[in-house]
């Protein structure tokens, strides 16, 4: 009955998000809520590249966060309030399992919703939107939050090292998790950069957790990635090259910190590194190229994240696209072998 229960949840989320995705995406056109390119002087090979995209309707990111939400507190209410079976059976907010993750995916999506806005009005430096400094400390203080919630309400400081078992950890595991947060979270936003590229590698990692977590016996916590992907799904559906719109901020920030959250949760944290491959490549390449920059007075990659140095190399964007999905998805897949072959040690 509970892989039931997750499916449900995941189709549900998708046949919802499809309902109104069109009166966000006529909103968004209507607001002029488009994206803006990079000053071409900061960024030559990039704004050559994707110039086209300029006015492309931003904020997209708002239909998965909005529609996980929705979902949430709606069975929560019906089932607290109406007290109907099924509607207690699909109920997956949680204070163990569900609470954090969903209370973190608001506040960052918020958080990137203000950034997509100050970039689109060209309010801030680098052209508009906050400086990456500004946005790791925002990661930072969100991760802070989680881990004190962690450490202290739920009474959490176990650590679990693949194939060497659980270590409690003590006080350490509040900067351990802050690190694995906002590197989570920093590799998403990286990715972040081409017509369906990073709502279809978050859409294999949530479903690699979803399996991890079902695995474990938390089924809310599953059925809340199963949330996730539906919603993911739709989204795809409007943003595969061509893209109707994109992500943002709001999406990329917000579904980064709650991967890592989940990372956490199901005490997997040092098989994301296997299980988002693609987003520590994308990271990994803007850290080369900046120290690269900054050290030796030159660049490594002809544009960084590794995507775009691809395009600059003549690849056509959906082929990266579509072989990073294929990356993605094997990798997600050895992930959860790796974790259940851990457990079962």
């Amino acid at each position: 009955m509970f892989v039931i229960k997750v499916f449900i949840i995941t189709t549900l989320s998708f046949l919802i998000a499809m309902l109104w995705v069109p009166f966000l995406a006529k909103f968004l056109r209507k607001h002029n809520l488009g994206k803006q390119i990079r000053d071409a002087a900061q960024t030559p090979i990039y704004s050559e590249l994707h110039k086209a995209k300029l006015g492309t309707p931003t904020m997209g990111g708002v239909l998965v966060w909005v529609t996980v939400a929705f979902l949430a507190f709606l069975f929560y209410f019906l089932d607290r309030f109406a007290g109907w079976e099924w509607a207690k059976f699909l109920n997956f907010l949680t204070r163990p399992q569900t609470f954090l993750p969903l209370g973190a995916l608001i506040a960052s999506a918020l958080v990137g919703l203000a950034d997509d806005y100050l970039n689109i009005k060209k309010i801030g430096g680098n052209g508009g939107g906050l400086r990456v400094r500004h946005r790791l400390l925002i990661y930072t203080f969100i991760a802070i939050v989680g881990a004190l919630w962690f450490y202290f309400k739920l009474d959490w400081d176990v650590f679990r090292v693949p194939f060497l078992g659980d270590f409690n950890v003590g006080i350490w595991y509040i900067p351990i998790f802050i690190f694995i947060i906002v590197a989570t979270a920093f590799s998403v936003n990286e990715t972040d950069g081409l017509d369906g590229l990073a709502g279809g590698t978050l859409m294999t990692a949530f479903g690699a957790y979803g399996a991890i977590a079902f695995a474990q016996g938390k089924i809310e916590l599953a059925a809340f990635c199963g949330a996730i992907i539906g919603a993911l799904l739709a989204f795809l559906w409007f943003n595969i090259y061509p893209a109707k719109f994109f992500m943002g901020d709001t999406g990329a920030m917000s579904l980064g910190v709650v991967l890592g959250i989940i990372a956490m949760l199901t005490n997997t944290a040092l098989f994301l590194p296997v299980i988002c491959g693609v987003f520590v490549l994308e990271s990994v390449s803007v850290i080369i190229q900046t120290v690269s920059k900054k050290i030796w007075g030159r660049k490594v990659f002809l544009s960084a994240p590794i995507h775009h140095h691809l395009e600059a190399k003549g690849w056509l964007e959906s082929n990266i696209v579509m072989r990073f999905w294929v990356i993605s998805g094997v990798l997600a897949v050895i992930g959860v072998i790796l974790v259940l072959v851990d457990r079962s040690m």
